[in-house]
This record gives C-alpha cells, sequence and structure tokens, in this order.
C-alpha cells in the first residue's frame, strides 16, 4: 500500500499548529529551517526551558524537561543547534536538575496547567529524559557544565535496567548513539538490546494500543537501534505504517491526550514524524 502524499499534505495543511506545518514544509517543500526555528522559540520561556504546550500533553506554560527535549530533537531535524536557544535551555537545566545530576521526567510545576494523567511528578532524577537531552547535546558538541554531570548520572543509572520501559529505551538510545565513550555505549547498547527484544518492542505489526515498534527504536537506517532488527521485520513494520494513513490524509495516535487541540496537536505531530520515517527508509513518494 503506498502512501497518498497529497493527502497527508492536505491533513497538515488542515490540521497540524504552525511549528508541524512549518517542519513539512521544510522537510518536503523547501521550507525554510529559519521559519522553523522561529516558530519552536515560541514556546521557550524567559527561563530558557521550553513549555506552552509543545509536548501537547502538557498544557500549561511552565517548563519541563520533556519538552526541552522535543526542542532538541527538532532543532537536530533541521540540521540546527541554535547556540542562543541552547545556551538558555541548559542553564534551565541546571535549575531543574536533581543530586547527582539528572532531571526529573516531570516537575512539580506541572500543576500549573491541564495535563495527562499520567505525568505525576515524583521529584526524583530519571534516566528519561535526561538521556535524549544529554544524547543530542552531545552530537552537536555542545560544551555546558549540565552535560557533564548528567552524562556521569546516566552512567550510574545504566548500570542496571531493570525499571527501563518503552519510552525510556527511546531516550536511552539517543544517548547512547551519540555520547563520546564508544566502548562504554557498546556495552550499554548490548544489555539494553536484549531488554527491547524480550520486552519493550511490539514485533507483531498488528498489535493495538499504546506500544513501541521497531521503527521508533529504528526511525532511520541508520539509528543505533536498526541493528536490533532484521530487514523482514523492518519491512513488515513499514508496511504497517503506510497501511495506518486514515482517510482524512493523517496518521492516528494510540492514546487520550487531555483535550481535544492536544489530539489534533498531536495527530500533526505523528503525521510527520511517519513521512519522515517512511521517506529515510525510501518507501515515500511524492
Amino acid at each position: 500500500m503506498r502512501v497518498d502524499f497529497g493527502a497527508a499534505e492536505q491533513f497538515m495543511l488542515r490540521e497540524a499548529r504552525l511549528l508541524e506545518r512549518r517542519r513539512f514544509a521544510w522537510r518536503f517543500r523547501s521550507g525554510s529551517a529559519d521559519a522553523v526555528l522561529a516558530a519552536l522559540r515560541a514556546y521557550q520561556n524567559d527561563d530558557g526551558g521550553f513549555g506552552n504546550g509543545l509536548e501537547s500533553d502538557l498544557r500549561g506554560a511552565s517548563s519541563q524537561p520533556v519538552p526541552l527535549e522535543r526542542a532538541l530533537e527538532i532543532l537536530d531535524e533541521v540540521d540546527g543547534c541554535d547556540e542562543d536557544v541552547v545556551a538558555l535551555a541548559c542553564d534551565w537545566l541546571v535549575s531543574a536538575t536533581r543530586e547527582g545530576g539528572g532531571v526529573p521526567f516531570v516537575l512539580e510545576s506541572v500543576a500549573d496547567g491541564p495535563h495527562a494523567p499520567w505525568w505525576e511528578p515524583t521529584g526524583e532524577a530519571y534516566p528519561n529524559p535526561t538521556a535524549g537531552i544529554a544524547g543530542l547535546l552531545h552530537k552537536h558538541g555542545v560544551a555546558h557544565e549540565w552535560l557533564a554531570r548528567a552524562t556521569v548520572y546516566l552512567w550510574s543509572a545504566l548500570e542496571r535496567l531493570d525499571g527501563v520501559g518503552p519510552d525510556d529505551a527511546v531516550s536511552v538510545l539517543t544517548f547512547l548513539e551519540h555520547v563520546p565513550d564508544r566502548a562504554r555505549a557498546r556495552a550499554v547498547f548490548e544489555a539494553l538490546g536484549a531488554r527491547i527484544l524480550n520486552e519493550l518492542v511490539a514485533l507483531d505489526p498488528e498489535t493495538e494500543g499504546y506500544v513501541k515498534t521497531p521503527l521508533e527504536f529504528a526511525p532511520h537506517p541508520n539509528s543505533l537501534g536498526r541493528r536490533l532488527f532484521d530487514d523482514a521485520t523492518i519491512d513488515s513494520h513499514l508496511d504497517a505504517l503506510e497501511a495506518k494513513q486514515q482517510g482524512d490524509g493523517g496518521w492516528p495516535i494510540t492514546w487520550e491526550p487531555p483535550s481535544v487541540a492536544a489530539i489534533n496537536e498531536w495527530r500533526g505531530y505523528v503525521t510527520i514524524r511517519s513521512l519522515n520515517v517512511l521517506a529515510g527508509y525510501g518507501r515515500l513518494e511524492r
């Protein structure tokens, strides 16, 4: 089944928020990276962190670690690493860091606005999203005091993987892919890879509900996680991803966000993510 690219584009124009529309234009229509960055900066607070619904399950304005991770992903996507944006974000990370060097999944200030019920603060540092943030900063050669502490924290935290779930593993893979200590990264990847294959991935393309598929661990052919899966498995999940395009041109989500606006925002996010994956694997015709 081939993707209807025209329908997907119309869906993005009709339903997606400005940020995803500009990401789509940059990726597929020779759009401007500066336009993407301008839209992204609107989600950055004066304290340097990101909030304001950038992570659509968090509707409040307060700066949170996961939206900052999303911001770095978007900067990476458009081959940009705006020094001012990143420097301010790293300064904010210092203020959010717990003893040991990591940041929590979500801060207590999440109570300032509506949010999905699973975003509950524990007050403790956690590898997700510390790992994803650190990995992207390493990838772009960012030098900041926060990164050194976070890296030490992560090596210690990743000695045991018992509590790492599917979403956590995606964040950790980003760290392992880009951290400079390659020998140590390979050792942790071997253990994490076994856990992914045995417990964390949905290998059956027909699995329903909120699960992580091989394509989320290996979103492009050069991903570190790609070596975990054979060609037949990847091909079957690419087929399934193509088939999930809906009649309105977009892709569905598999969880219940906290508002109608969040549903539409997430569908735009998931749609461009799906198109990026399919394009990266040579499955998208325009």
